[in-house]
């Protein structure tokens, strides 16, 4: 049976990874283990035409092709693992989540089966939810917490605790593709969230980022039946959203496919004053032959934000309390706050099986970013919201190319299997940036000035023609061997990725700056599955990292500047079980990173170390045929550490909840299978805005809603119009998000969601 979750692991007190692992090893092995977890071998999954692998039918049949109102849930039957590795593994019950997801060099891998923690979200539940961007889908998992960017309107993450930026999300597994700030969902297939550190499994992310964590996008692809789809959508205040899907199969064979997602939307959001125009275009071709399979995909975006609502900063407070947040609607932001961002990225990837069990890989990609904005973010200096803001404004360009090749297989030696991964992946990235700086300015968050453009007081570099700022390559090879004892009951995993690092920093007039900062290492990487049973598995892993460090933030006397390098590393242990309709999760962990903040000279650098250690729940599935959940849970204990400084060695760290918790449905109406109800609460516990621990947020509740009904359109339902319903904080809380970063990013107010997609077959 395949499954989906997410799992961890801690190293409690002198209890270290070995021990764990020869623990595990003597526990007793039983003869439940299925029948189809025998094969010494593995065989190719057993895999749809259109290149995913089938997935079992739910009473949930609102893919919006749906041909019938209701179907019996059946089991699946997963026959080992494709070589390949880039076919995604089919959904789990409800259809909301996935049995797998992609983990780096080894392919897409069946979760029961690696020593890892995986959970992908599939396109159904981003359709039901009206998910427009990543950030809205990764609300569904309690481990991954939600900010801004210092100063701009990127959106930022926190997994497990640790920062994620948006730059080091991947596309199919390759970094440096997709756009920096804020990625639309319209052309993606999966939301694969990797929970832990990755560095062995995904090499170097371009920022550093993503110790904790890890999201990849899988694009969609051209199905066996044709893809016909338009959609109108609207969603408050008066915001306007027209996207169609085009997908189709050519040959004798079908070999040949195509599919082109073109969305666009354009109005004012439902907080005061602000704008939003987006258009996201995604064209993926692909071929499938008999041993070879080639992809290409590229996509464009351009975004354009008027009187965003921006952060807030909390470094003029003198006090020991944050200000109350204003009302959900209200701008703090001045006019002119507005950023425009355009990318286009492409990537072509290809795989040819040399023999059954040893298949090439190989893959390139490109993105090209230009970014102007104009950001000003207030700084609250008491209680009654009295703030000071300025402007800065900065044009920027990043040019990415990056690409990885291996190989993977499989073969026996008497009794032990073994899946092998060999591989190569490199990038680069070249950053071109200027600045202007205005003068301060007096407002309040409660009752905003009404703040027109402020004149330039100072400005670094060229703004019609930014210099470079910073560029990085990182390269690195990566081995591993899974190794499979008692029919593939045990399997030990044991690898080692070489990294090398370069990061060249400059001034604004593209001078060199401080010199290089060079590093290489080999980051081990160990893990074990144990299988007691058909429906359990018991797993323990230990990774060890070196990335690039952050940049320098705004705000920071090197602001700009990469700082170091990292080195990080996690222990792990945990379960996972599957119960055909029901699933789940439970998970252990510790991860240490050096922690990166200002420090009194306004410097950003590496003072001490982030040691969060957590427990993580998942539970998943369809507890009946009527009703699907997906619910999460998490407590992290997160301490500075090694700090050298007794006002903040042992407290807690900036922006981490101490807890979250998740809880999802989705609820078919008894008698009535054409409409649903759906719904999810997100409660974040208290975290800190400072590193002191005298600045507390308090925890927060959000509620969210939804119906949906498909209205059949001829006999046979393949023609049909889905009507669907969102209210995202139903309540109109107001809230702090987040402190991540050291500073306040708002929730989102009350938003309606309306939209009527019509399927044509």
């Amino acid at each position: 049976m395949g499954q989906v979750g997410a799992h961890t692991s801690l190293r409690c007190g002198s209890v270290s990874l070995s021990k764990v692992i020869a623990i595990v090893l003597c526990l007793p092995v039983t003869s439940a283990w299925a029948q189809d977890n025998t094969a010494p071998v593995p065989a190719p999954d057993v895999a749809r035409a259109d290149g995913a692998v089938a997935a079992p039918e739910s009473s949930d049949t609102d893919t919006d092709r749906g041909t019938a109102d209701a179907t019996t849930l059946g089991t699946i039957d997963v026959v080992g693992e494709a070589v390949g590795g880039n076919t995604v593994p089919p959904a789990y019950a409800g259809g909301q989540v996935a049995t797998g997801g992609r983990i780096g060099a080894l392919g897409e891998k069946d979760a029961a089966n690696v020593p890892f923690s995986v959970i992908s979200y599939t396109d159904q539940l981003i359709k039901n939810q009206q998910a427009s961007t990543v950030g809205d889908v990764l609300l569904n998992n309690a481990s991954v917490q939600q900010a801004f960017g210092f100063g701009n309107f990127a959106q930022i993450f926190l997994v497990r605790g640790f920062r994620l930026a948006g730059d080091d999300l991947s596309f199919g597994g390759l970094y440096g593709v997709l756009p920096r700030q804020i990625v639309q969902t319209n052309f993606v297939n999966r939301v694969e969230l990797f929970l832990g550190a990755n560095a062995f499994t995904n090499g170097v992310s371009p920022t550093g980022s993503g110790v904790g964590g890890q999201v990849n996008l899988e694009p969609k692809r051209a199905e066996d039946q044709p893809t016909r789809q338009f959609t109108l959508g609207y969603a408050s205040d008066a915001r306007f959203i027209q996207s169609f899907d085009l997908g189709q199969r050519f040959g004798d064979d079908k070999q040949f496919g195509a599919r082109l997602n073109v969305r666009h939307e354009k109005g004012d959001t439902a907080i005061d004053g602000a704008n939003l125009g987006d258009t996201s275009v995604g064209l993926g071709l692909d071929y499938r032959g008999e041993r070879a399979r080639l992809s290409f995909d590229f996509g464009y975006q351009r975004q354009h934000i008027k009187h965003g609502r921006s952060v807030v900063y909390t470094s003029g407070l003198t006090g020991n309390e944050i200000p109350a947040p204003p009302d959900a609607s209200t701008n703090y932001a001045p006019s002119f706050n507005s950023s425009e961002l355009e990318n286009e990225f492409g990537m072509l990837r290809g795989e040819f099986d040399i023999t059954n069990h040893w298949t090439a890989y190989a893959a390139v990609g490109a993105n090209h970013g230009k970014e102007d904005g104009q950001y000003g973010s207030p700084t609250v200096t008491n209680l009654n919201g009295d703030a000071t803001v300025s402007r800065l404004g900065v044009p920027y360009e990043t040019h990415a190319f990056t690409g990885q090749a291996g190989l993977r297989g499989a073969f026996d030696t008497g009794a032990i299997s073994h899946r092998i991964a060999l591989g190569y992946s490199g990038y680069y990235q070249r950053s071109d940036t200027a600045y202007t700086l205005s003068d301060t300015v007096d407002t309040n968050i409660y009752e905003p000035r009404n703040i027109g453009y402020l004149p330039t007081l100072f400005e670094g570099g060229d703004l019609d023609d930014p210099n470079v700022r910073n560029r990085v390559r990182s390269s690195g090879w990566s081995f591993s061997d899974t190794l499979g004892f008692f029919g593939d009951r045990v399997l030990v995993t044991a690898g080692a990725r070489y990294q090398a690092n370069h990061v060249f920093n400059y001034t604004y007039e593209g001078e060199p700056s401080g010199g290089a900062i060079r590093g290489h290492d080999v980051s081990p990487a160990y893990g074990i599955v144990y299988k007691p049973t058909s429906w359990a598995s018991l797993y323990a892993n230990h990774i060890e990292g070196l990335q690039p460090g952050d940049a320098a933030p705004s705000g920071a006397a090197n602001v700009g500047e990469v700082v170091g390098l990292v080195d990080s590393s996690q222990y792990e242990v945990g379960g996972k079980l599957d119960f055909g309709t029901m699933g789940g999760s439970l998970s252990l962990y510790q991860i240490r990173q050096p922690q990166g903040y200002i420090n009194d000279n306004g410097i950003y650098g590496y003072f001490g170390d982030q040691r969060n250690r957590g427990v993580e729940l998942n539970v998943y599935g369809k507890p009946t045929e009527l009703l699907t959940i997906n619910a999460s849970a998490t407590y992290i204990d997160a301490d500075q550490v090694d700090t050298n400084n007794p006002a903040t060695d042992g407290r807690t760290a900036v922006g981490v909840p101490d807890y979250r918790l998740v809880l999802g449905g989705d609820y078919q109406l008894p008698g009535a299978p054409r409409w649903h109800l759906n719904g999810r609460v997100i409660r974040s516990g208290k975290q800190y805005a400072d590193a002191t621990n005298d600045l507390k947020v308090d925890g927060w509740t959000r509620v969210d809603l939804g119906v949906r009904y498909r209205m059949p359109l001829g006999p046979n339902d393949a023609r049909n119009i889905v009507w669907r319903a969102n209210v995202d904080n139903v309540a109109d809380s107001d809230y702090w998000a987040s402190a991540q970063g050291g500073y306040l990013s708002q929730g989102e107010p009350r938003t309606f969601k309306l939209s009527a997609t019509v399927n044509f077959d």
